[in-house]
């Protein structure tokens, strides 16, 4: 480890005293609740389990507290992550990705602010003037060779719109629905991976007049979603992103920004880091290194990076609740409902008319 590149640790370093500045109350506790999270061996499973690490210095109580009652800068601290070189992909495409997927708590009558929502696919419901099942109108498809997919064959039609409703995001528009035209595409590879068949995919873009490099670029982004989704699964699977049984939406922010920071530290220590894979796993270069595996050696890392938090003084444990008492500040219990932000339907917001 004597001969770590300089200039990664001291870019390492700095990100890491920048984070700390970001954090303005109970700064040292949530700065080593990421470093716990950064070294645990496996998959987090609850908040509390990390207290146990060595990394984490303070007790569980701390970390509670730091969740539920500490402050994060967040703009200070979006400033920091967009100062950063951004990865890029092969031949320097730059890709953003969000998120949108709920983060389930269906079990936590206390937590205010939640709101009800379906986990299943809605299945369409119209769309007679366009018949996806006959190939009759159906243009000249365009091929391409694609390195994983074998051929993929496209075809697009331009001014195709949707029938809106008067529901979800409409259901307070007066007057006639508008008309939303883009362009729909019909994408057919020739295999997924491991030999299996695949279906076509319909996609949509709200351009109209799309060139073919345009329809190009559309499902090849389209594509880039399964390189995101596993950047999703990791924080959600092994960084344990929706796993914290947490109260508040604050509090699930404050956890949020610890792991993007966590995530962001992989990266950033990346070239620092050495290859500790399962007997089953095949090996990587070090630039081929999955988070994951950064992960497994990131322990090792740490100790050559900056550490700006001080050291816990004990103060020992608290009296607690008196045996026999009973609480007597229960928590509040919050109703959750289809109609809890606004109405569902024309009728309960008193617009006659149709609902489409």
């Amino acid at each position: 480890m004597s001969l770590l590149p300089d200039a990664v640790r001291r870019e390492a370093s700095r990100f890491r005293a920048e984070f700390y500045e970001c954090l303005t109350t109970r700064r040292d506790e949530l700065f080593e609740l990421t470093d716990a999270m950064l070294c645990a061996d496996g998959a987090v499973k609850t908040p509390v389990d990390l207290t146990l690490l060595p990394e984490h210095r303070r007790g569980h109580g701390a970390m509670y507290g730091g969740l539920n009652h500490g402050r994060i800068d967040a703009d200070r601290l979006r400033t920091v992550l967009a100062g950063l070189p951004l990865p890029r992909f092969d031949g320097g495409h730059l890709v953003l990705a969000v998120d949108m997927s709920p983060w389930l708590r269906s079990d936590a009558p206390c937590s205010a602010e939640r709101l009800f929502c379906h986990v299943y696919g809605r299945p369409p419901k119209h769309g007679p003037e366009f018949r996806f099942t006959k190939p009759e109108p159906w243009p000249e498809p365009a091929i391409t060779d694609i390195t994983h997919y074998g051929k993929a064959e496209t075809q697009a039609w331009d001014r195709v719109h949707p029938r809106l409703t008067h529901r979800s995001s409409w259901l307070d528009h007066d007057g006639e629905l508008p008309l939303v035209e883009g362009t729909l595409i019909r994408l057919k590879v020739g295999h997924l991976s491991k030999g299996r068949a695949a279906p076509p995919v319909w996609l949509w873009s709200s351009k109209t007049g799309a060139t073919p490099g345009d329809v190009d670029r559309f499902w090849q982004a389209f594509l880039r979603r399964f390189d995101l989704e596993h950047t999703f699964r990791f924080a959600k699977q092994t960084l344990g992103w929706t796993t914290p049984k947490l109260r508040t939406p604050e509090a699930a922010d404050r956890w949020t920004w610890l792991l993007i920071v966590a995530h962001t530290q992989l990266r950033l220590a990346r070239p620092l880091a050495e290859d500790l894979r399962r007997p089953w796993e095949k090996p990587a270069t070090l630039h081929r290194l999955t988070p994951a595996r950064v992960r497994r050696w990131f322990r090792n890392i740490r100790a050559h990076l900056a550490c700006p938090t001080r050291v816990p003084e004990p103060r020992g444990a608290g009296p607690g609740r008196p045996p026999g008492a009973k609480n007597k500040h229960r928590a509040p219990r919050y109703d959750v409902g289809k109609t809890v932000n606004r109405p569902e339907t024309l009728k309960a917001i008193g617009k006659p008319g149709r609902s489409w």
